[in-house]
């Protein structure tokens, strides 16, 4: 044999061995013997953590859900299908007048690392049901007569949408979040189609990244724009440069499009909501992986201006990641935030939507957040894949008590899954609308016969009174004054 052809043919055959370890070592260690919620609630427990070269990897075949098949909805809740045939449909965003919006959506292409990182990534994302081309577009759901199912489903756009994710609305302004910018249109409700260009570029973004979705929240006078954006990496693994950014959430003037960094630390923010009994604004946060199948518990926190939540270097508050060797600013650690309530390790939170009145899902759903958690690929046994409600206490607080199932069954005893819960909203008759991305369905749960729950009654405290406005917006000193001020009138 031709020396060169036979060190070819070695080469490949150490390639494809060294891949095929990868995969069994990945299929087959680091399992948990905890309980599915021990890395929930407001205390969470916090194992040693077990750094992984390589991450564990429990991958949930999507299936689907033949006609007939339902998630399993809490007692006293029922569900049905409120759409469904559709592509990939994550985000979501009620119109005033009732209508849906839906972001069918996905990575965009050439989102994954080069070599047998990426072939690796590339097969597990397609095990998932994640590495499916994204379709681009918004579509439009409408339920005219209230009987709890879409009979009119449109396209309202395709041009200009590139992994389209964040959706809000506003005094006839609708703003498209696509992995590299935000984009604003002129929009009347009752519109069925979003036609000509936009109005305005209200943000370039970094683009893509591990974590690409970018998600949307309008301050409620309508001034201010909020966008999540994720990180590159998992923990800043290819330097700070590559993370900027990103890991936050920006503050955008409606006005002048002039932009600030809000909240910091942040590894892959998703799901954005007003809290009604303060006014504060809350988030779902996907912590890091491959400290084993135990840490880090993804999170539900409020955010006040200025905030740091530590990452790459922190989690919880107070916990070093020893894995991360970049300088750090030693300011940064004095003033880092503990979440407020942790949703599960791995469990993959996204979608957010707090009880705020007019809701139909009956007594012990008037107050609290409503959590999609996607479900986990690299945990075993798996977490996540079902919808959870945290209780608010009367002061706008997480309840110190674990999360409350509201929709499951997603997962099959086989370890597939039907789909994977991945938004979350509220049609116009007050019941709770799911995304179920895999499985191209909008599910939709109420209790029937329930009226609709009283508004959550507002409480104002001190810590919740405007700061002074920050004079220079862009420096982080300034940022870190600001939040020293709310940290001062905060007892966390």
């Amino acid at each position: 044999m031709n020396p060169i052809v036979k060190k070819t043919a070695i080469a490949s055959t150490v390639i494809v061995l060294a891949a095929a370890g990868f995969v069994y070592w990945s299929l087959h260690s680091n399992t948990s013997d905890l309980p599915w919620d021990a890395t929930t609630g407001k205390n969470p427990q916090l194992v040693e953590p077990a750094p992984q070269w390589i991450p564990s990897i429990k991958l949930a075949k999507p299936v689907g859900w033949v006609a007939g098949e339902a998630p399993k909805a809490a007692a006293g809740l029922t569900v049905s299908r409120f759409a469904e045939g559709l592509d990939h449909p994550r985000t979501l965003l009620t119109l005033p007048n009732g209508d849906i919006l839906v972001s069918e959506t996905n990575a965009p292409a050439g989102n994954k690392p080069s070599g047998i990182t990426g072939m690796v990534m590339g097969w597990m994302m397609g095990r998932v049901g994640a590495g499916v081309p994204s379709p681009d577009r918004i579509v439009l759901l409408r339920d005219a007569d209230g009987d709890g199912k879409a009979e009119l489903r449109t396209v309202l756009r395709t041009a200009d949408m590139h992994s389209p994710s964040g959706l809000a609305y506003q005094n006839g302004r609708l703003y498209i979040a696509n992995h590299d910018k935000v984009l604003e249109f002129a929009f009347t409700p009752g519109q069925t189609k979003l036609e000509g260009k936009p109005l305005r570029t209200m943000i370039d973004l970094p683009p893509a990244g591990n974590h690409w979705m970018r998600n949307l929240l309008l301050s409620q006078d309508g001034k201010h724009l909020y966008v999540a954006v994720g990180s590159s990496s998992n923990i800043a693994d290819n330097g700070l440069d590559a993370e900027t950014g990103r890991a936050m959430i920006w503050e955008v003037d409606v006005a002048t499009a002039r932009r600030r960094q809000y909240a910091v630390g942040m590894r892959n923010p998703n799901g954005l909501g007003w809290n009604p009994s303060t006014g504060e604004m809350w988030a779902t946060v996907q912590e890091r992986d491959m400290l084993g199948p135990d840490l880090v518990p993804d999170y539900l926190t409020n955010v006040p201006v200025g905030a740091q939540y530590g990452w790459p270097w922190v989690y919880w508050k107070n916990n070093f990641d020893e894995r991360v060797q970049l300088p750090m600013d030693s300011s940064m650690v004095e003033y880092t935030r503990k979440p407020e309530y942790a949703l599960g390790a791995h469990a993959s939170a996204l979608g957010l939507t707090f009880a705020n009145g007019g809701n139909r899902l009956g007594q012990g759903f008037e107050n609290g957040a409503f959590i999609a958690r996607h479900g986990s690929w690299n945990r075993r046994p798996a977490a996540g894949y079902d919808v959870v409600f945290v209780p608010f206490d009367a002061n706008g607080n997480p309840r110190d008590v674990k999360p409350q199932r509201v929709l499951t069954g997603f997962l099959k005893d086989n370890g597939d899954t039907h789909g994977r819960p991945t938004w979350v909203g509220w049609d116009k008759g007050g019941a709770l609308l799911v995304s179920d991305d895999t499985a191209g369905i909008i599910w939709r749960v109420i209790a029937p016969g329930a009226q609709p729950s009283q508004p959550v009654k507002a409480v104002v405290t001190e810590h919740m009174k405007p700061l002074e406005d920050i004079k220079d917006p862009t420096s982080p000193e300034a940022m870190m004054g600001a939040f020293k001020k709310q940290d001062d009138r905060i007892i966390n």
